[in-house]
């Protein structure tokens, strides 16, 4: 399914489609870039009261917005935990201290590289591959297991594909199997 457009209004068509892919593939695992919960409540519902899924949820890490900050609200940290979502908050992949050295001295290193090599198939795709690779090195997904992985150009999810994700260590050994949505723009 390829969308006209991307941002939010689609996370319920790409949580549907996810889901639906997930099932044919006997997938049970997805992981999910939320900040705020507003996707992964999305993505529980169009679960639903089948517990065949198992949901991932990665969201930025603290610090993202402002110093000590978490994005994610408390409240929703707690809702997502009690219906069964595993949390991950860490640093970001492609983010990490590869960042400060550019911002301090300038220059483009590794990380910087990889992530607009993979922006050239959209932010979704980004992330996608971003959050799987985290999610892995947390031991949330099991090795040589294949994964739903779904994120967006923003806020909301409008990317979702079918990952054999790697550890960071050996990233480029991830296998994107399937794009089960994504925007035709970046």
């Amino acid at each position: 399914m390829f969308f006209e457009g991307k941002g939010k209004e689609y996370t319920a068509k790409t949580a549907g489609l996810a889901v639906q892919r997930a099932r044919e593939l006997g997938i049970s695992r997805i992981v999910v870039a939320s900040n705020t919960g507003y996707t992964a409540d999305e993505f529980l519902s169009a679960i639903g009261d089948l517990k065949d899924i198992k949901l991932v949820v990665v969201t930025h890490h603290v610090g993202f917005r402002g110093p000590g900050e978490h994005e994610m609200p408390a409240e929703a940290r707690a809702r997502l935990a009690a219906a069964g979502c595993e949390l991950l908050t860490t640093t970001h992949l492609f983010a990490n201290v590869e960042r400060a050295i550019t911002s301090k001295f300038g220059g483009l290193y590794p990380g910087g590289i990889i992530s607009a090599a993979l922006r050239l198939f959209g932010q979704g795709t980004k992330v996608c591959l971003e959050i799987a690779t985290m999610a892995m090195d947390a031991g949330l997904i099991p090795a040589g297991a294949e994964v739903v992985v779904a994120a967006g150009s923003g806020r909301g999810a409008d990317t979702a594909l079918v990952l054999l994700p790697a550890h960071a260590k050996s990233f480029f050994e991830t296998e994107v199997r399937e794009v089960i949505c994504k925007p035709r723009t970046v």
